[in-house]
């Protein structure tokens, strides 16, 4: 019986004994809590409540320009003078300039023969063009199928030339640098570049052209992209809608403001001594075409962006194609912004407006604030305050300025208005990439240079979507993505948190958003191609 007792007594002293472990571990989170956690939270909610606001601001503007302009009828386009090219009995197509169209390819198996084909069948005299395909291949037998389809339009009379490198050195930067030393280029006037999916219409030289040859102010004429492939999948979709709103907003309003625009990189026309005057390619980051156009901004060119030109072109249908090019769009303008910040501010050619467009405007808001704030506010603060309820988020934060941001992005492709909802909580697990990419771009950390080429599929992708996709379904192995899982738990369990102890209903949306982390954690979006 003492036993007994004694045993019911250590119980006792045992349970008091955790119960005050417990309780004293309480006290000290609350006092954490209230002095550190919750201060903190705070303050870093206001700065994602600044770039909000920075964003949304910079968006309205942006779109009100492009409104007012198209209310009125102003394209950019009608600012400079244009004259078609008319062919002379005497002079005979020497009143053509001569063109260089470079076409830069790697290991593109599967679109090879449709580019080639394309900047082959370009409307333009045979005498006054030049082809260049500059191959940094390191596949042998996908290097001889392009030597060969380059002999085969050689054959027929085009000026074409098969380049290759014995090294990829600064990638595609490095390969068009090397492509403007041979001796055939040298009294080249313009020069256009075209990626290895890009498909131009036969007129697009006829409709670019003319715009340089008659306004000597201008370095860059750019054209719009349409994609051949955007009914893939339902991430292809989302993907047209912001490239969509891109071409149409940003792009426009950049035509219209300050004659200046980032370079795509492709389905643009250069003036050969702008191309000159600002340095030529550089490799310095991974978006070497939006180098190059600063660098001639700064010495005074102008941009025109054509919205009616439209260049048939692929967009990224396999998920881990398109996460490595996100890291690259991401990475590489943050990046630059870094490298050229003092550049710009030094520079004497450009009026101190522009400058503030190029820092503020263009880089810090666009591709530095656009890629931070989608995070860290709907991913990290709006599961933060579930957990921390002391700090409140402003209803205009959480409901007004993210529905007014979403309607804005769709109005490039009102096709896809019912998509929304997917489109937002897609772009939401894409902004984890491309926060973690803007800080290696910014710290120029590890990946800072990583250049993986997005891989392409051509007419082939929908067979086989239709034809491996049911065979590599259960392969998990293949597409786990550790990083999406993980933030798609942590959200589930505040979206559950919410649900029992919330009164703001973030429950809602944070369920849904944990959901798209983990289909997207699991590889179940896009196309899956599996390794052969």
């Amino acid at each position: 019986m003492e036993k007994l007792l004694t045993m019911e007594f250590l119980s006792d002293l045992f349970v008091g004994a955790q119960d005050d472990i417990a309780g004293q571990i309480m006290v000290i989170w609350g006092q954490i809590k209230v002095s550190i956690v919750v201060p903190f939270l705070r303050i870093f909610m206001y700065i994602n409540l600044v770039m909000s606001v920075m964003l949304f601001t910079e968006m309205i503007y942006m779109a009100i320009v492009v409104a007012i302009n198209k209310l009125f009828g102003k394209k950019p386009e009608q600012r400079y003078k244009y004259e078609p090219f008319q062919d002379d009995a005497e002079l005979g197509s020497s009143v053509y300039p001569l063109v260089l169209v470079q076409l830069p390819m790697f290991n593109e198996k599967e679109v090879y023969q449709l580019s080639i084909g394309a900047v082959c069948g370009l409307s333009w005299p045979s005498d006054r063009i030049v082809i260049q395909v500059l191959d940094d291949s390191t596949d042998p037998l996908i290097k001889g199928m392009v030597e060969k389809e380059c002999q085969s339009w050689a054959s027929k009379g085009v000026n074409i030339h098969y380049q290759v490198r014995d090294n990829r050195k600064g990638y595609k930067a490095g390969a068009l640098k090397e492509g403007l030393t041979h001796h055939y280029v040298q009294d080249c006037e313009y020069v256009v570049i075209f990626d290895a999916d890009f498909q131009p219409e036969p007129d697009f030289l006829t409709r670019t052209i003319p715009f340089l040859h008659h306004n000597p102010e201008l370095a860059l004429v750019q054209g719009r992209w349409k994609f051949v492939n955007a009914n893939d999948c339902l991430m292809t979709r989302i993907q047209e809608m912001s490239l969509d709103y891109h071409f149409k907003v940003e792009q426009e309003y950049g035509s219209i403001t300050f004659a200046f625009f980032g370079f795509n990189g492709t389905a643009g026309v250069w003036r050969m001594a702008a191309l000159h005057e600002a340095g030529g390619w550089k490799d310095r980051t991974t978006v070497e075409d939006m180098d190059l156009a600063i660098r001639a901004s700064l010495k005074g060119w102008k941009f025109l962006y054509i919205g009616s030109l439209m260049v048939k072109n692929e967009l990224p249908s396999v998920l881990k194609a398109y996460r490595y090019q996100q890291h690259r769009w991401s990475c590489g303008p943050a990046n630059l912004f870094r490298k050229m910040f003092f550049e710009i501010m030094s520079t004497k050619r450009v009026t101190w407006w522009k400058k503030l467009y190029l820092l503020y405007s263009f880089f810090f808001i666009r591709k530095i604030v656009a890629h931070i704030v989608t995070f860290t506010l709907y991913c990290v603060v709006y599961p933060a305050t579930v957990l921390i309820p002391e700090v409140t988020i402003p209803r205009w934060v959480t409901v007004y300025m993210p529905t007014i941001i979403t309607l804005l992005n769709a109005v490039g492709t009102p096709r896809s208005f019912y998509l929304l909802v997917f489109w937002v909580l897609f772009e939401n697990v894409m902004s984890l990439h491309r926060a973690k990419a803007t800080f290696i771009g910014l710290f120029e950390t590890q990946r800072v240079n990583e250049w993986i080429v997005t891989e392409k599929y051509g007419d082939a992708s929908n067979v086989k979507a239709a034809t491996q996709q049911i065979q590599s379904r259960f392969r998990i192995g293949e597409r786990i993505l550790m990083l999406e899982l993980c933030v798609g738990i942590v959200l589930f369990g505040c979206a559950c948190y919410d649900l029992a102890y919330g009164k703001y209903y973030y429950f809602v949306y944070l369920y849904l958003q944990s959901i798209a982390f983990i289909i997207m954690g699991c590889g179940y979006v896009g196309i899956h191609v599996p390794n052969s």
